[in-house]
């Protein structure tokens, strides 16, 4: 895999020109011009008659409304991507806060429809449902009318609408802001000179093979922590208060139960599959403690959970990237490597390392009419070159589902990241098979530790969030020291005594951004990587039947439920006997590489 090009992703950025050619794009004023004469237009025809209409009518309203809402979501989808792309600049912040606003003005428009869908009597929707001409908007119908008894009135929603965009919002966004821009001061231990670094570069240093380099990095990242933790925790303590707040006025029972309700799964199962998590955090010990073997050192830490098995200045140029994951999933699936194809040949990626671009990775879904887009940093280490096949299959994903409706297009977040992780499976297989005993050791070792930090610390940062948001409704305001117990104590539960989180650790929940924005999301990276696990499993067995009918999975998008997507491949969501599948590929994976690192010795 060595190149002389450059590793890292220089150049390489998105086009969005399916969405707008740039900010002033007048294109974006005409669109909300015509999605406002659009709405008001709706709401005339519609507001009070929806128990009025028979099923033929309700489908010419629902495809209006999905059209209305289709070309509306472009301006914000725009503003959001150009803001990850560069949080820095002040006029795409204020360019986003106008888009934003202006998106709140049309939802209040439309309000009224989803209150008013939610008002028909069942017998009636039932009745309504039989019609094939509603097929296509069955399931939309059903995830609307499952928020009926939390809904308040039309007033009072729109209070909340309006209010949101300087308030939960605002604060979401400053979360971002202070991260994103902060510069983290790391000294070099070899040199001792002081570089300014971005939240993504100094979190790089934590993989160097160099100890020394870790713990400045280590301290780097503490130190700038620090320095925004006052800002951080009042802003999370605002946005707990803001969802108690919320929670309270609808009537919903407990923090999750709105999480659990956007991803169409009941309580008993996410608890079933949490509970498993916690129980199987012994082979998370078990692992480490080859893996300090491994890098001879007497106690592990918080700088070491990441620590390359060997040291390799290999890297691998952007070009080679692409072949690599190509190559994986035309294996699989042609479709697969087809759909994934585009995004290199039409720029859908944007992987250059930069300041002020958003930290992590996400695919963007964009609309069924567009095409989906990918933000990542790609520095040229084998760990980008799973981020890439994570994010592509996000892509394929999102792709393949552009044939559903806008309602249908997006799955739920458990399900969302079936795709993403089936590809870095694939695409680890793949790497695995040629390689020596040295470089198997790394792959395993990158594998496990990213499978650890998918189930078992996303399942600890899920109960983070439940003792954070439970304290926040029972004791009132949490402090410094309350956010520092909470997240030590859950997070070192999952190490054991593989890994001792040292006192720096304690303030690294500062970062963590999917708390501020979508509460709760974590544990769909428990579900997903189980799930997938289990299914790739299943795949292996099963030969190219099995690929065929996880493409048309895709395919469907969100157009069922979790349960019944999964039916198509066998799956039962509620088995618990379905869920231990998974925790046994993790054992076999860390025995894998036991017996590797037992090989590799003699």
């Amino acid at each position: 895999m060595s190149t002389t090009a450059p590793a890292t992703a220089a150049g390489i950025t998105w086009d969005l020109s399916a969405l707008f050619s740039s900010m002033e794009d007048p294109k974006i004023a005409s669109t909300w011009t015509t999605a406002h004469e659009r709405a008001d237009k709706f709401a005339t025809q519609y507001r009070g008659n929806l128990t009025s209409l028979n099923a033929d009518q309700l489908a010419e309203a629902l495809a209006t409304y999905e059209d209305i809402s289709n070309e509306a979501s472009k301006p914000i989808t725009y503003a959001h991507l150009r803001f990850a792309g560069d949080t820095s600049d002040p006029k795409i912040g204020a360019f986003m806060q106008e888009q934003t606003e202006k998106s709140s003005e049309l939802s209040i428009k439309m309000m009224f429809f989803d209150l008013e869908l939610q008002g028909i009597p069942e017998a009636q929707i039932t009745e309504l449902l039989k019609n094939p001409a509603l097929d296509q908007y069955a399931h939309h119908i059903e995830k609307v009318r499952i928020y009926t008894p939390y809904t308040l009135d039309e007033s009072k929603e729109i209070l909340l609408e309006e209010t949101s965009n300087t308030g939960l919002r605002a604060w979401q966004r400053l979360h971002d802001e202070v991260t994103s821009n902060h510069i983290f001061r790391y000294t070099n231990p070899e040199t001792n000179e002081t570089e300014e670094l971005s939240q993504e570069e100094v979190l790089d240093k934590l993989r160097d093979p160099n100890r020394n380099i870790r713990q400045a990095a280590a301290d780097s990242f503490t130190a700038g922590l620090q320095e925004l933790e006052r800002v951080i925790g009042y802003t999370y303590n605002t946005i707990l208060a803001d969802k108690k707040l919320d929670d309270r006025l609808r009537g919903l029972e407990y923090a999750e139960r709105s999480r659990h309700l956007a991803n169409e799964l009941d309580k008993e199962t996410v608890d079933l599959v949490m509970q498993l998590c916690k129980e199987r955090s012994d082979v998370v010990e078990r692992y480490y403690r080859v893996k300090k073997d491994i890098l001879k050192l007497d106690e592990l830490t918080h700088i070491d959970r990441y620590a390359p098995l060997f040291e390799s200045k290999e890297e691998i140029a952007w070009p080679k990237a692409k072949e690599i994951v190509i190559t994986s999933f035309t294996q699989f699936h042609k479709t697969l490597a087809e759909r994934a194809e585009e995004f290199f040949d039409k720029n859908w990626i944007d992987a250059e390392p930069r300041n002020g671009k958003t930290g992590g990775a996400f695919c963007s879904y964009n609309t069924p009419d567009t095409h989906p887009v990918i933000l990542m940093t790609y520095l040229g280490k084998l760990t980008d070159v799973g981020t890439l096949a994570h994010e592509l299959g996000h892509g394929v994903h999102s792709s393949l589902s552009r044939k559903q409706n806008l309602y249908n297009f997006h799955g739920t977040l458990p399900l969302a990241e079936l795709a993403s992780i089936f590809a870095e499976i694939l695409v680890f297989e793949d790497l695995v098979k040629n390689a020596s005993t040295q470089d198997a050791l790394a792959l395993y070792a990158d594998k496990v530790e990213g499978i650890f930090a998918s189930v078992h610390r996303q399942s600890a940062m899920f109960r983070f969030e439940q003792r954070c948001h439970n304290h926040r409704r029972d004791k009132g305001e949490l402090s410094s020291e309350d956010f520092q117990g909470h997240w030590q104590e859950e997070l070192q539960a999952m190490f054991g005594d593989g890994v001792k989180l040292g006192e720096q650790h304690k303030l690294w929940w500062l970062y963590v951004g999917h708390f501020f924005a979508v509460p709760f999301y974590v544990y769909a990276y428990s579900f997903g990587e189980l799930l997938t696990l289990a299914l790739y499993e299943k795949a292996k067995v099963a030969g190219p039947e099995f690929a065929d009918k996880y493409i048309d999975v895709l395919e469907r998008g969100g157009s069922e439920t979790p349960q019944e997507l999964m039916a198509h491949l066998g799956v039962d969501l509620k088995s618990k006997e379905f869920w231990q599948g998974g925790f046994e590929v993790i054992d076999r994976l860390v025995g894998d590489f036991e017996r590797l690192w037992e090989k590799h010795n003699a």
